[in-house]
Protein backbone atom coordinates (compact mmCIF):
# COMPACT_ATOMS: atom_id res chain seq x y z
CA UNK A 1 0.00 0.00 0.00
CA UNK A 2 3.12 2.18 0.53
CA UNK A 3 4.60 1.55 -2.37
CA UNK A 4 1.43 2.09 -4.94
CA UNK A 5 1.07 5.68 -2.42
CA UNK A 6 4.24 6.68 -3.44
CA UNK A 7 3.80 5.80 -7.23
CA UNK A 8 0.44 7.43 -7.26
CA UNK A 9 1.92 10.10 -5.56
CA UNK A 10 5.11 10.50 -8.24
CA UNK A 11 2.63 10.18 -11.11
CA UNK A 12 0.40 12.84 -9.93
CA UNK A 13 3.01 15.47 -9.29
CA UNK A 14 4.18 14.04 -12.73
CA UNK A 15 1.12 15.21 -14.18
CA UNK A 16 1.14 18.69 -12.53
CA UNK A 17 4.69 19.32 -13.57
CA UNK A 18 4.00 18.42 -17.50
CA UNK A 19 0.86 20.37 -17.65
CA UNK A 20 3.18 23.06 -16.38
CA UNK A 21 5.13 23.01 -18.60
CA UNK A 22 3.03 22.97 -21.54
CA UNK A 23 1.29 25.48 -20.62
CA UNK A 24 4.59 27.46 -20.07
CA UNK A 25 5.33 26.54 -24.05
CA UNK A 26 2.10 27.53 -25.04
CA UNK A 27 2.52 30.75 -23.41
CA UNK A 28 5.95 31.35 -25.20
CA UNK A 29 4.09 30.37 -27.97
CA UNK A 30 1.70 32.96 -27.97
CA UNK A 31 3.74 35.79 -27.11
CA UNK A 32 6.56 34.89 -29.62
CA UNK A 33 3.56 34.46 -32.40
CA UNK A 34 1.91 37.85 -31.40
CA UNK A 35 5.15 39.44 -31.23
CA UNK A 36 6.15 37.94 -34.64
CA UNK A 37 2.85 39.50 -36.02
CA UNK A 38 3.37 42.76 -35.31
CA UNK A 39 6.93 42.95 -35.89
CA UNK A 40 8.37 44.27 -39.52
CA UNK A 41 10.14 42.21 -41.70
CA UNK A 42 13.28 42.97 -43.68
CA UNK A 43 13.53 41.50 -47.35
CA UNK A 44 17.03 40.23 -48.26
CA UNK A 45 18.39 41.31 -51.80
CA UNK A 46 17.60 39.28 -54.75
CA UNK A 47 14.62 37.46 -53.48
CA UNK A 48 11.90 35.63 -54.84
CA UNK A 49 8.32 35.69 -53.52
CA UNK A 50 6.35 32.04 -53.36
CA UNK A 51 2.60 31.97 -54.06
CA UNK A 52 1.46 28.56 -52.85
CA UNK A 53 -1.63 28.03 -54.38
CA UNK A 54 -2.87 25.31 -52.39
CA UNK A 55 -5.78 24.72 -50.05
CA UNK A 56 -9.09 27.03 -50.20
CA UNK A 57 -9.07 30.32 -51.37
CA UNK A 58 -11.40 32.46 -49.24
CA UNK A 59 -12.08 36.34 -49.66
CA UNK A 60 -10.02 36.91 -46.80
CA UNK A 61 -7.20 35.41 -44.91
CA UNK A 62 -8.08 32.90 -41.63
CA UNK A 63 -5.04 32.65 -39.94
CA UNK A 64 -5.46 29.81 -37.28
CA UNK A 65 -4.45 30.44 -33.53
CA UNK A 66 -3.76 26.36 -33.16
CA UNK A 67 -2.63 25.72 -36.67
CA UNK A 68 0.39 28.81 -36.11
CA UNK A 69 1.42 27.20 -33.22
CA UNK A 70 1.22 23.58 -33.97
CA UNK A 71 3.45 24.87 -37.76
CA UNK A 72 -0.02 23.98 -39.75
CA UNK A 73 0.45 26.00 -42.71
CA UNK A 74 -2.28 23.71 -45.02
CA UNK A 75 -5.97 25.18 -44.96
CA UNK A 76 -7.40 28.26 -46.23
CA UNK A 77 -5.47 31.04 -47.85
CA UNK A 78 -7.01 35.02 -48.44
CA UNK A 79 -7.33 36.56 -51.25
CA UNK A 80 -6.65 39.56 -49.63
CA UNK A 81 -2.98 38.05 -48.91
CA UNK A 82 -2.59 37.49 -51.98
CA UNK A 83 -3.39 41.27 -53.62
CA UNK A 84 -1.58 42.76 -51.27
CA UNK A 85 1.54 40.90 -51.03
CA UNK A 86 1.47 40.91 -54.66
CA UNK A 87 1.18 44.98 -54.59
CA UNK A 88 4.29 44.92 -52.26
CA UNK A 89 6.43 42.77 -54.08
CA UNK A 90 5.54 44.97 -57.38
CA UNK A 91 6.83 47.77 -55.59
CA UNK A 92 10.03 45.90 -53.39
CA UNK A 93 13.16 46.63 -55.09
CA UNK A 94 14.72 43.90 -53.52
CA UNK A 95 12.28 41.06 -55.03
CA UNK A 96 13.43 40.64 -58.50
CA UNK A 97 10.49 37.92 -59.07
CA UNK A 98 7.82 35.87 -58.21
CA UNK A 99 7.68 31.61 -57.74
CA UNK A 100 3.73 30.26 -58.32
CA UNK A 101 3.39 26.61 -56.86
CA UNK A 102 0.67 25.90 -58.17
CA UNK A 103 -1.25 23.15 -56.25
CA UNK A 104 -5.23 21.81 -55.42
CA UNK A 105 -6.74 25.41 -55.13
CA UNK A 106 -10.13 25.79 -54.52
CA UNK A 107 -11.99 29.16 -55.41
CA UNK A 108 -15.25 30.40 -55.10
CA UNK A 109 -15.56 31.76 -58.29
CA UNK A 110 -13.16 33.12 -61.22
CA UNK A 111 -13.50 35.98 -60.53
CA UNK A 112 -11.09 35.47 -57.98
CA UNK A 113 -8.75 34.33 -59.66
CA UNK A 114 -9.41 36.62 -62.55
CA UNK A 115 -8.56 39.17 -59.30
CA UNK A 116 -4.99 37.25 -58.82
CA UNK A 117 -4.05 37.22 -62.15
CA UNK A 118 -4.52 40.38 -63.23
CA UNK A 119 -2.54 41.41 -60.14
CA UNK A 120 0.58 39.20 -61.51
CA UNK A 121 -0.20 41.11 -65.11
CA UNK A 122 0.40 44.46 -63.13
CA UNK A 123 3.38 43.02 -61.30
CA UNK A 124 4.92 42.19 -64.75
CA UNK A 125 4.70 45.86 -65.61
CA UNK A 126 7.32 46.27 -63.45
CA UNK A 127 10.02 44.40 -65.14
CA UNK A 128 9.65 41.47 -63.09
CA UNK A 129 9.63 37.98 -63.71
CA UNK A 130 7.26 35.31 -63.49
CA UNK A 131 7.67 30.91 -63.16
CA UNK A 132 5.15 28.42 -62.48
CA UNK A 133 5.64 25.11 -61.32
CA UNK A 134 3.34 22.41 -61.11
CA UNK A 135 3.18 18.63 -60.97
CA UNK A 136 -0.87 19.13 -61.33
CA UNK A 137 -2.58 22.57 -62.58
CA UNK A 138 -6.25 22.54 -62.31
CA UNK A 139 -7.81 24.66 -65.00
CA UNK A 140 -8.46 27.36 -62.65
CA UNK A 141 -4.69 26.97 -61.16
CA UNK A 142 -3.60 27.44 -64.97
CA UNK A 143 -5.61 30.58 -65.66
CA UNK A 144 -3.83 32.31 -63.13
CA UNK A 145 -0.71 30.52 -63.74
CA UNK A 146 -0.69 31.05 -67.73
CA UNK A 147 0.67 34.91 -67.35
CA UNK A 148 3.95 33.53 -66.16
CA UNK A 149 7.07 33.92 -68.27
CA UNK A 150 7.96 30.85 -67.83
CA UNK A 151 5.59 27.62 -67.29
CA UNK A 152 7.04 24.59 -65.74
CA UNK A 153 5.56 21.21 -65.66
CA UNK A 154 6.22 17.82 -63.90
CA UNK A 155 7.44 15.07 -66.64
CA UNK A 156 4.39 13.24 -64.68
CA UNK A 157 2.63 15.79 -64.90
CA UNK A 158 -0.73 17.20 -66.24
CA UNK A 159 -3.10 20.17 -67.25
CA UNK A 160 -6.63 20.11 -66.56
CA UNK A 161 -8.54 21.99 -69.41
CA UNK A 162 -11.71 20.75 -70.37
CA UNK A 163 -14.14 24.23 -70.16
CA UNK A 164 -16.80 25.02 -67.41
CA UNK A 165 -20.29 23.05 -66.82
CA UNK A 166 -22.92 24.32 -64.09
CA UNK A 167 -24.58 21.03 -62.35
CA UNK A 168 -27.61 22.14 -60.34
CA UNK A 169 -28.74 19.74 -57.82
CA UNK A 170 -32.64 19.27 -57.68
CA UNK A 171 -34.07 17.36 -54.49
CA UNK A 172 -37.77 17.47 -55.16
CA UNK A 173 -38.23 13.60 -55.63
CA UNK A 174 -36.04 13.33 -52.55
CA UNK A 175 -37.94 15.46 -50.14
CA UNK A 176 -41.18 13.86 -51.71
CA UNK A 177 -39.57 10.37 -50.39
CA UNK A 178 -39.86 11.63 -46.84
CA UNK A 179 -43.29 13.48 -47.89
CA UNK A 180 -42.21 16.69 -47.52
CA UNK A 181 -42.99 19.38 -50.28
CA UNK A 182 -41.99 22.85 -50.60
CA UNK A 183 -44.35 25.52 -51.20
CA UNK A 184 -43.19 28.26 -53.51
CA UNK A 185 -44.10 31.98 -53.56
CA UNK A 186 -41.80 34.15 -56.37
CA UNK A 187 -41.30 37.43 -58.35
CA UNK A 188 -38.90 36.80 -61.44
CA UNK A 189 -39.35 34.74 -64.13
CA UNK A 190 -35.22 34.12 -63.81
CA UNK A 191 -35.45 33.52 -60.01
CA UNK A 192 -34.19 29.99 -59.84
CA UNK A 193 -33.08 29.41 -56.58
CA UNK A 194 -36.08 27.30 -55.50
CA UNK A 195 -35.75 25.42 -58.32
CA UNK A 196 -33.69 23.18 -56.39
CA UNK A 197 -36.66 22.21 -54.50
CA UNK A 198 -39.83 22.47 -56.56
CA UNK A 199 -38.67 21.43 -59.95
CA UNK A 200 -36.06 18.27 -61.15
CA UNK A 201 -34.61 20.08 -63.95
CA UNK A 202 -33.46 23.52 -64.81
CA UNK A 203 -36.94 25.88 -66.24
CA UNK A 204 -36.11 27.20 -69.78
CA UNK A 205 -35.51 30.55 -68.45
CA UNK A 206 -32.57 29.70 -65.99
CA UNK A 207 -31.22 27.51 -68.34
CA UNK A 208 -31.04 30.55 -70.20
CA UNK A 209 -28.89 32.62 -68.21
CA UNK A 210 -26.78 30.13 -66.93
CA UNK A 211 -26.40 29.28 -70.74
CA UNK A 212 -25.00 32.48 -70.71
CA UNK A 213 -23.06 33.36 -67.67
CA UNK A 214 -21.30 29.97 -68.68
CA UNK A 215 -20.25 30.70 -71.91
CA UNK A 216 -19.28 34.40 -70.64
CA UNK A 217 -17.30 32.93 -67.88
CA UNK A 218 -15.72 30.36 -70.51
CA UNK A 219 -14.92 33.27 -72.97
CA UNK A 220 -13.13 35.34 -70.52
CA UNK A 221 -10.99 32.49 -69.40
CA UNK A 222 -9.81 31.29 -73.04
CA UNK A 223 -9.08 34.89 -73.83
CA UNK A 224 -6.88 35.46 -71.02
CA UNK A 225 -4.70 32.30 -71.54
CA UNK A 226 -4.73 33.18 -75.44
CA UNK A 227 -3.03 36.17 -75.24
CA UNK A 228 -0.81 35.50 -72.76
CA UNK A 229 0.42 32.06 -74.13
CA UNK A 230 -0.09 33.03 -77.89
CA UNK A 231 -2.79 30.17 -78.41
CA UNK A 232 -5.60 31.11 -80.45
CA UNK A 233 -9.40 30.71 -78.98
CA UNK A 234 -10.62 28.18 -81.56
CA UNK A 235 -7.93 25.56 -80.64
CA UNK A 236 -7.94 26.31 -77.04
CA UNK A 237 -11.49 24.79 -77.47
CA UNK A 238 -10.62 22.34 -79.65
CA UNK A 239 -8.06 21.35 -77.05
CA UNK A 240 -10.94 21.30 -74.46
CA UNK A 241 -13.18 19.26 -76.99
CA UNK A 242 -10.35 16.80 -77.47
CA UNK A 243 -10.09 16.39 -73.17
CA UNK A 244 -6.47 16.71 -73.57
CA UNK A 245 -6.52 16.48 -70.12
CA UNK A 246 -5.45 12.75 -69.89
CA UNK A 247 -2.55 13.60 -72.73
CA UNK A 248 1.16 12.77 -71.83
CA UNK A 249 3.06 15.67 -70.39
CA UNK A 250 5.21 16.08 -73.51
CA UNK A 251 1.71 17.29 -75.56
CA UNK A 252 1.26 20.00 -73.15
CA UNK A 253 4.70 21.50 -74.07
CA UNK A 254 4.31 21.03 -77.71
CA UNK A 255 0.55 22.62 -77.34
CA UNK A 256 1.94 25.57 -76.23
CA UNK A 257 0.10 25.30 -72.59
CA UNK A 258 3.88 24.91 -70.75
CA UNK A 259 7.24 26.13 -71.18
CA UNK A 260 9.34 22.91 -70.12
CA UNK A 261 9.28 19.33 -68.35
CA UNK A 262 11.54 19.64 -64.89
CA UNK A 263 11.65 17.59 -61.63
CA UNK A 264 11.35 19.40 -58.67
CA UNK A 265 15.32 19.06 -57.76
CA UNK A 266 15.47 21.29 -60.87
CA UNK A 267 13.68 24.29 -60.72
CA UNK A 268 16.49 26.02 -58.16
CA UNK A 269 18.54 25.86 -61.38
CA UNK A 270 15.75 27.34 -63.25
CA UNK A 271 15.29 30.66 -60.76
CA UNK A 272 18.53 31.07 -60.40
CA UNK A 273 18.89 31.15 -63.86
CA UNK A 274 16.77 34.04 -63.77
CA UNK A 275 18.26 35.40 -61.23
CA UNK A 276 21.36 35.96 -63.18
CA UNK A 277 22.90 33.54 -61.13
CA UNK A 278 26.25 31.82 -62.03
CA UNK A 279 26.03 28.77 -59.25
CA UNK A 280 22.53 27.14 -60.33
CA UNK A 281 23.07 25.52 -57.31
CA UNK A 282 22.76 28.45 -55.28
CA UNK A 283 20.05 28.64 -52.55
CA UNK A 284 17.22 31.53 -53.19
CA UNK A 285 16.60 34.08 -50.33
CA UNK A 286 12.33 33.30 -50.52
CA UNK A 287 9.52 35.64 -49.50
CA UNK A 288 6.39 33.89 -48.37
CA UNK A 289 2.95 35.02 -48.16
CA UNK A 290 2.98 34.90 -44.66
CA UNK A 291 6.11 37.08 -44.61
CA UNK A 292 5.06 39.56 -46.78
CA UNK A 293 2.22 40.49 -44.18
CA UNK A 294 4.58 42.24 -41.97
CA UNK A 295 6.65 43.88 -44.91
CA UNK A 296 6.25 47.48 -45.43
CA UNK A 297 4.82 48.61 -48.68
CA UNK A 298 4.89 52.42 -49.90
CA UNK A 299 1.57 52.80 -49.54
CA UNK A 300 1.23 53.44 -45.67
CA UNK A 301 0.77 57.10 -45.27
CA UNK A 302 -2.03 59.24 -46.14
CA UNK A 303 -6.25 59.45 -45.33
CA UNK A 304 -7.74 56.19 -44.33
CA UNK A 305 -10.16 54.46 -46.31
CA UNK A 306 -12.11 51.74 -45.12
CA UNK A 307 -12.56 48.50 -47.20
CA UNK A 308 -15.19 46.62 -45.49
CA UNK A 309 -15.72 43.00 -46.24
CA UNK A 310 -19.17 41.61 -46.58
CA UNK A 311 -19.16 37.93 -47.86
CA UNK A 312 -21.44 34.77 -47.31
CA UNK A 313 -25.08 34.64 -46.65
CA UNK A 314 -26.97 37.58 -45.84
CA UNK A 315 -28.70 36.70 -42.21
CA UNK A 316 -30.76 38.24 -39.91
CA UNK A 317 -28.89 36.75 -37.10
CA UNK A 318 -26.11 33.88 -36.72
CA UNK A 319 -28.14 31.34 -34.62
CA UNK A 320 -29.07 27.98 -36.54
CA UNK A 321 -26.82 29.10 -39.91
CA UNK A 322 -25.15 25.82 -41.04
CA UNK A 323 -24.47 26.80 -44.21
CA UNK A 324 -21.91 30.11 -43.55
CA UNK A 325 -19.01 27.78 -43.24
CA UNK A 326 -17.92 30.87 -40.71
CA UNK A 327 -18.80 33.86 -42.87
CA UNK A 328 -22.35 35.52 -43.19
CA UNK A 329 -23.60 38.76 -43.32
CA UNK A 330 -25.38 39.15 -40.11
CA UNK A 331 -27.38 42.01 -40.71
CA UNK A 332 -27.65 43.65 -37.41
CA UNK A 333 -23.78 43.18 -36.56
CA UNK A 334 -23.17 45.06 -40.28
CA UNK A 335 -25.59 48.03 -39.70
CA UNK A 336 -23.49 48.20 -36.58
CA UNK A 337 -20.30 48.72 -38.29
CA UNK A 338 -21.64 50.64 -40.66
CA UNK A 339 -22.94 53.15 -38.39
CA UNK A 340 -19.13 53.19 -36.41
CA UNK A 341 -17.74 54.21 -39.38
CA UNK A 342 -20.19 56.47 -40.61
CA UNK A 343 -19.28 58.22 -37.53
CA UNK A 344 -15.36 57.78 -37.79
CA UNK A 345 -13.91 61.30 -38.49
CA UNK A 346 -10.70 59.38 -39.59
CA UNK A 347 -12.28 57.47 -42.02
CA UNK A 348 -12.54 59.66 -45.39
CA UNK A 349 -14.20 57.03 -47.64
CA UNK A 350 -15.93 53.63 -47.58
CA UNK A 351 -15.18 50.20 -50.26
CA UNK A 352 -17.66 47.78 -49.45
CA UNK A 353 -16.25 44.42 -50.98
CA UNK A 354 -19.23 42.47 -51.61
CA UNK A 355 -19.29 38.50 -52.06
CA UNK A 356 -22.66 37.13 -51.57
CA UNK A 357 -25.34 35.72 -53.43
CA UNK A 358 -27.71 36.93 -51.10
CA UNK A 359 -30.16 35.63 -48.40
CA UNK A 360 -32.71 37.86 -45.74
CA UNK A 361 -34.36 40.21 -48.11
CA UNK A 362 -35.02 41.84 -44.57
CA UNK A 363 -31.25 42.12 -43.28
CA UNK A 364 -30.83 43.28 -46.65
CA UNK A 365 -33.26 46.05 -46.94
CA UNK A 366 -31.77 47.06 -43.31
CA UNK A 367 -27.80 46.98 -44.62
CA UNK A 368 -29.34 49.32 -47.64
CA UNK A 369 -30.58 51.78 -45.12
CA UNK A 370 -27.10 51.88 -43.48
CA UNK A 371 -25.42 52.48 -46.91
CA UNK A 372 -27.48 55.21 -48.03
CA UNK A 373 -26.62 56.99 -44.70
CA UNK A 374 -23.32 56.22 -44.60
CA UNK A 375 -22.99 57.77 -48.22
CA UNK A 376 -24.27 61.02 -46.89
CA UNK A 377 -21.62 61.90 -44.69
CA UNK A 378 -18.74 60.15 -47.03
CA UNK A 379 -18.48 58.31 -50.51
CA UNK A 380 -18.97 54.76 -51.27
CA UNK A 381 -17.99 52.77 -53.56
CA UNK A 382 -18.80 48.60 -53.87
CA UNK A 383 -16.14 46.44 -55.22
CA UNK A 384 -17.81 43.41 -56.58
CA UNK A 385 -16.16 39.68 -55.77
CA UNK A 386 -17.27 36.27 -57.20
CA UNK A 387 -20.77 37.11 -56.24
CA UNK A 388 -22.87 39.85 -55.78
CA UNK A 389 -26.24 38.65 -56.60
CA UNK A 390 -30.05 39.18 -55.65
CA UNK A 391 -29.22 40.48 -51.99
CA UNK A 392 -25.57 40.99 -52.74
CA UNK A 393 -27.20 43.19 -55.29
CA UNK A 394 -29.54 44.86 -52.92
CA UNK A 395 -26.93 46.32 -50.63
CA UNK A 396 -24.61 47.16 -53.05
CA UNK A 397 -27.20 49.23 -55.43
CA UNK A 398 -27.20 52.47 -53.41
CA UNK A 399 -23.64 53.11 -53.25
CA UNK A 400 -22.03 55.86 -54.98
CA UNK A 401 -20.09 53.63 -57.59
CA UNK A 402 -19.64 50.21 -58.21
CA UNK A 403 -16.77 48.36 -59.66
CA UNK A 404 -17.24 44.89 -60.35
CA UNK A 405 -15.07 41.95 -62.15
CA UNK A 406 -15.87 40.96 -65.59
CA UNK A 407 -17.25 37.62 -64.66
CA UNK A 408 -18.63 38.58 -61.31
CA UNK A 409 -22.49 36.96 -60.83
CA UNK A 410 -24.67 39.81 -60.45
CA UNK A 411 -27.67 41.52 -60.50
CA UNK A 412 -30.66 38.65 -59.83
CA UNK A 413 -33.48 41.37 -58.89
CA UNK A 414 -36.12 39.49 -57.57
CA UNK A 415 -37.21 37.73 -54.37
CA UNK A 416 -38.91 34.41 -53.10
CA UNK A 417 -40.83 32.84 -50.22
CA UNK A 418 -40.13 29.18 -49.46
CA UNK A 419 -42.71 27.59 -46.82
CA UNK A 420 -41.98 23.51 -46.12
CA UNK A 421 -44.95 21.42 -46.21
CA UNK A 422 -44.22 19.04 -43.63
CA UNK A 423 -47.74 17.33 -43.35
CA UNK A 424 -46.97 14.51 -45.95
CA UNK A 425 -44.31 13.35 -43.52
CA UNK A 426 -46.51 13.84 -39.93
CA UNK A 427 -49.82 12.45 -41.33
CA UNK A 428 -48.72 10.01 -43.48
CA UNK A 429 -45.45 9.19 -42.84
CA UNK A 430 -45.62 9.33 -39.21
CA UNK A 431 -49.26 8.58 -38.51
CA UNK A 432 -49.55 11.85 -36.74
CA UNK A 433 -53.22 13.35 -36.64
CA UNK A 434 -54.02 16.58 -35.34
CA UNK A 435 -57.56 18.50 -34.72
CA UNK A 436 -57.77 22.25 -34.57
CA UNK A 437 -60.65 25.10 -32.07
CA UNK A 438 -60.26 28.57 -33.63
CA UNK A 439 -61.36 32.02 -33.28
CA UNK A 440 -60.58 33.46 -36.53
CA UNK A 441 -60.47 32.29 -40.53
CA UNK A 442 -56.99 32.22 -40.27
CA UNK A 443 -55.82 32.04 -36.78
CA UNK A 444 -54.28 28.36 -38.23
CA UNK A 445 -52.32 30.01 -40.69
CA UNK A 446 -48.79 28.17 -40.97
CA UNK A 447 -49.56 24.88 -39.12
CA UNK A 448 -47.37 21.82 -39.79
CA UNK A 449 -51.37 19.88 -40.18
CA UNK A 450 -52.06 20.86 -43.72
CA UNK A 451 -50.35 23.14 -46.43
CA UNK A 452 -51.20 26.75 -47.35
CA UNK A 453 -54.95 27.04 -49.07
CA UNK A 454 -55.47 29.42 -51.71
CA UNK A 455 -56.52 32.09 -50.16
CA UNK A 456 -53.35 31.90 -47.92
CA UNK A 457 -51.04 31.42 -50.96
CA UNK A 458 -52.56 34.85 -52.42
CA UNK A 459 -51.90 36.55 -49.37
CA UNK A 460 -48.04 35.53 -49.45
CA UNK A 461 -47.84 36.22 -53.37
CA UNK A 462 -49.25 39.73 -52.39
CA UNK A 463 -46.45 39.98 -49.82
CA UNK A 464 -43.54 38.82 -52.45
CA UNK A 465 -45.36 41.34 -54.79
CA UNK A 466 -44.50 44.71 -52.80
CA UNK A 467 -41.33 42.91 -51.32
CA UNK A 468 -39.75 42.99 -55.11
CA UNK A 469 -41.75 46.32 -55.90
CA UNK A 470 -39.42 47.88 -53.14
CA UNK A 471 -36.25 46.21 -54.46
CA UNK A 472 -36.96 47.44 -58.12
CA UNK A 473 -37.61 50.73 -56.29
CA UNK A 474 -33.71 50.83 -54.34
CA UNK A 475 -32.18 49.97 -57.32
CA UNK A 476 -33.91 52.39 -59.83
CA UNK A 477 -33.39 54.74 -56.88
CA UNK A 478 -29.16 54.27 -56.62
CA UNK A 479 -29.28 53.52 -60.59
CA UNK A 480 -30.54 56.50 -61.39
CA UNK A 481 -32.72 54.43 -63.42
CA UNK A 482 -36.46 54.51 -64.19
CA UNK A 483 -38.48 51.87 -62.27
CA UNK A 484 -39.36 49.84 -65.72
CA UNK A 485 -35.81 49.91 -67.37
CA UNK A 486 -35.31 48.38 -64.41
CA UNK A 487 -37.84 45.98 -64.77
CA UNK A 488 -36.52 45.02 -68.56
CA UNK A 489 -33.21 43.36 -67.13
CA UNK A 490 -34.89 42.57 -63.59
CA UNK A 491 -37.46 39.68 -63.08
CA UNK A 492 -33.97 37.66 -61.09
CA UNK A 493 -32.10 37.69 -64.28
CA UNK A 494 -28.33 36.86 -63.35
CA UNK A 495 -25.43 38.99 -65.38
CA UNK A 496 -22.11 38.33 -65.03
CA UNK A 497 -20.01 42.09 -64.68
CA UNK A 498 -19.48 42.84 -68.19
CA UNK A 499 -22.88 42.24 -69.24
CA UNK A 500 -24.23 43.92 -66.08
CA UNK A 501 -21.90 47.25 -67.54
CA UNK A 502 -23.58 47.60 -70.68
CA UNK A 503 -27.04 47.89 -68.56
CA UNK A 504 -25.98 50.08 -66.18
CA UNK A 505 -26.13 48.11 -63.00
CA UNK A 506 -22.32 47.93 -62.44
CA UNK A 507 -20.03 51.50 -63.57
CA UNK A 508 -16.77 49.71 -63.87
CA UNK A 509 -14.89 46.90 -64.71
CA UNK A 510 -12.13 45.53 -62.28
CA UNK A 511 -10.91 44.50 -59.25
CA UNK A 512 -10.60 46.51 -55.47
CA UNK A 513 -7.85 48.53 -56.54
CA UNK A 514 -10.03 50.16 -58.87
CA UNK A 515 -12.85 50.64 -56.70
CA UNK A 516 -10.28 52.10 -53.38
CA UNK A 517 -8.77 54.41 -56.24
CA UNK A 518 -12.21 55.49 -57.36
CA UNK A 519 -13.21 55.79 -53.39
CA UNK A 520 -9.88 58.28 -53.08
CA UNK A 521 -11.04 60.82 -56.28
CA UNK A 522 -14.73 60.81 -54.75
CA UNK A 523 -13.43 62.17 -51.74
CA UNK A 524 -10.62 63.93 -52.84
CA UNK A 525 -7.71 62.66 -51.66
CA UNK A 526 -3.83 62.91 -53.03
CA UNK A 527 -2.63 60.40 -50.43
CA UNK A 528 -4.38 57.55 -48.76
CA UNK A 529 -4.07 54.22 -46.96
CA UNK A 530 -6.45 51.40 -46.86
CA UNK A 531 -7.62 49.48 -43.55
CA UNK A 532 -9.49 46.67 -43.08
CA UNK A 533 -12.74 46.15 -41.88
CA UNK A 534 -13.89 44.27 -39.63
CA UNK A 535 -11.56 43.22 -37.22
CA UNK A 536 -10.33 39.40 -37.32
CA UNK A 537 -11.11 36.97 -34.44
CA UNK A 538 -7.82 37.51 -32.25
CA UNK A 539 -6.50 34.76 -31.26
CA UNK A 540 -7.90 34.51 -27.38
CA UNK A 541 -11.56 34.09 -29.08
CA UNK A 542 -9.97 31.13 -31.21
CA UNK A 543 -8.56 29.39 -28.37
CA UNK A 544 -11.88 29.90 -26.39
CA UNK A 545 -13.78 28.63 -29.54
CA UNK A 546 -11.41 25.36 -29.89
CA UNK A 547 -11.49 24.59 -25.85
CA UNK A 548 -15.40 24.89 -26.19
CA UNK A 549 -14.87 22.29 -29.60
CA UNK A 550 -15.92 25.20 -32.04
CA UNK A 551 -17.98 23.13 -35.10
CA UNK A 552 -16.32 19.82 -34.93
CA UNK A 553 -19.34 18.33 -35.80
CA UNK A 554 -19.57 20.88 -38.82
CA UNK A 555 -16.41 20.21 -40.09
CA UNK A 556 -16.58 16.56 -40.00
CA UNK A 557 -20.19 16.47 -41.89
CA UNK A 558 -18.30 18.90 -44.46
CA UNK A 559 -15.90 16.55 -45.03
CA UNK A 560 -18.06 13.30 -45.11
CA UNK A 561 -20.74 14.84 -47.62
CA UNK A 562 -18.37 17.19 -49.74
CA UNK A 563 -20.70 19.53 -52.31
CA UNK A 564 -23.44 17.86 -51.05
CA UNK A 565 -23.34 19.16 -47.59
CA UNK A 566 -25.12 22.32 -48.35
CA UNK A 567 -28.07 21.21 -49.54
CA UNK A 568 -28.75 18.81 -47.21
CA UNK A 569 -27.90 21.07 -44.23
CA UNK A 570 -30.36 23.52 -46.25
CA UNK A 571 -33.43 21.15 -45.31
CA UNK A 572 -32.49 20.87 -41.22
CA UNK A 573 -32.08 24.44 -41.48
CA UNK A 574 -34.47 25.78 -43.62
CA UNK A 575 -36.87 26.68 -40.22
CA UNK A 576 -34.48 29.33 -39.18
CA UNK A 577 -33.91 30.98 -42.45
CA UNK A 578 -35.58 34.02 -43.57
CA UNK A 579 -38.84 33.34 -45.09
CA UNK A 580 -38.27 35.52 -47.66
CA UNK A 581 -35.53 35.38 -49.74
CA UNK A 582 -33.62 37.63 -52.14
CA UNK A 583 -31.00 35.22 -53.45
CA UNK A 584 -29.38 33.29 -56.42
CA UNK A 585 -29.29 29.41 -56.55
CA UNK A 586 -28.73 27.89 -53.11
CA UNK A 587 -25.84 26.03 -55.14
CA UNK A 588 -24.46 27.48 -58.65
CA UNK A 589 -22.12 24.56 -58.68
CA UNK A 590 -19.85 25.33 -61.56
CA UNK A 591 -17.06 23.21 -62.33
Amino acid sequence: MKDFLKYMSATVVGLIVFTLITGIIGAMCIVGMIASGSSTKDVSDNSVMVINLSGMLNERSESSFMNEISGNTTGSIGLDDVLNAISKAKDNDKIKGIYIEAGMLAADSYASLAAIRDALLDFKKSGKWIVSYGDVYTQGNYYVASVADRILLNPSGQVDWHGIASQPIFLKDLMAKFGVRMQLAKVGTYKSAPEMFTADKMSDANREQVTAYVNGIWQNICKGVSESRKISVAQLNAYADSFVTLNDAKDFVKYKFVDKLVYTDQIKAEINKLLKNEDTDKDINTVSLADMKVVKGKNDKGEEIAVYYAYGDIVDSEAGNMLSDGHSIVGKTVCQDLEDLMEDDDVKAVVLRVNSGGGSAYASEQIWHYVEMLKKKKPVVVSMGGMAASGGYYISSGANWIVAEPTTLTGSIGIFGMFPDFSGLLTEKLGVKFDEVKTNRHSGFGTPARPFNEEEMRYLNNYIDRGYSLFRSRVAQGRKMKTEDVEKIAQGRVWIGQDALKIKLVDELGGLDKAVAKAAQLAKLKEYHTSAYPGKVDWLDQLLNQASGGSYIKTQMQAALGEYYAPFMLLKDISNQSAIQARVPFMINIK
